[in-house]
């Protein structure tokens, strides 16, 4: 089985995300259905939503701010096991993030790391 990492994009709002806190609690018994679903097959390897600050490192210094790519930012993860690739686009296809006006899942397998 191999592991992928699913990030979750939507619009980054204006120093806060774009959804409110009440718009994030009305769809959270989606985000517990869907999730479960991958934990229950036993493939769940961890998830968390993420918080709107960040700083980033660069060969310039520090910044204070998101990585905000084309008025999206990441605002969680999830780390899966799974048999093949379409198995985890499967499980994107009905992911909630979806019922965002420009919600995302962007999968991507991860590589081994051998010393």
């Amino acid at each position: 089985m191999k592991e992928y990492l699913l990030l979750f994009w939507n619009v980054a709002g204006d120093g806060q995300y774009a959804v409110s806190p009440a718009e994030m609690e009305a769809v959270m018994h989606d985000w517990q259905a869907w999730i479960g679903n991958i934990a229950m097959q036993g493939k769940l390897v961890a998830t968390k939503p993420i918080q709107f600050e960040g700083r980033r490192v660069s060969k310039e210094g520090l910044q204070d701010g998101s990585m905000i790519r084309d008025g999206h930012l990441v605002t969680g993860f999830l780390i899966c096991k799974a048999d093949n690739l379409s198995e985890v686009e499967e499980w994107s296809a009905s992911c909630p993030i979806l019922n965002a006006k420009a919600g995302v899942v962007e999968i991507r397998e991860c590589s081994p790391f051998n010393l």
